[in-house]
């Protein structure tokens, strides 16, 4: 069995650093990625997914992206409990930078 994704998208919102009860980094971040078809009125849709980044890659996630940044994720799906619903997300293995504003500002 195989519990794997890759992801492609760009981020919602500038990624924030939180610090749980146990001394753990994470960063909760939220992909953008757009579909590879159009619906029936012409439109390609959007899925807006959530993501968790952990420890060090939640560090460089924090410093090296920001709003609107196309980056990749590898990881894998969960899902839990959390006030009676359940909630699927992104556990984020492995992340790439691909393009950021700055790139693109001097181009």
């Amino acid at each position: 069995m195989l519990n794997q994704i890759i992801l492609v998208g760009r981020l919602v919102q500038d990624p924030e650093i939180k610090e749980l009860e146990n001394g753990v980094k994470a960063s909760y971040i939220i992909l953008a990625v757009p579909r590879n078809y159009k619906n029936s009125n012409g439109i390609y849709e959007t899925d807006f997914i959530d993501c968790v980044v952990w420890k060090n890659i939640a560090d460089n996630v924090k410093e090296y992206c920001k709003k609107n940044d196309i980056i990749g994720v590898k990881g894998r799906i969960q899902t839990r409990k959390e006030d009676n619903k359940n909630i699927t997300e992104v556990i984020a293995e492995k992340v790439t930078f691909l393009s950021n504003r700055k790139e693109t500002e001097e181009e």
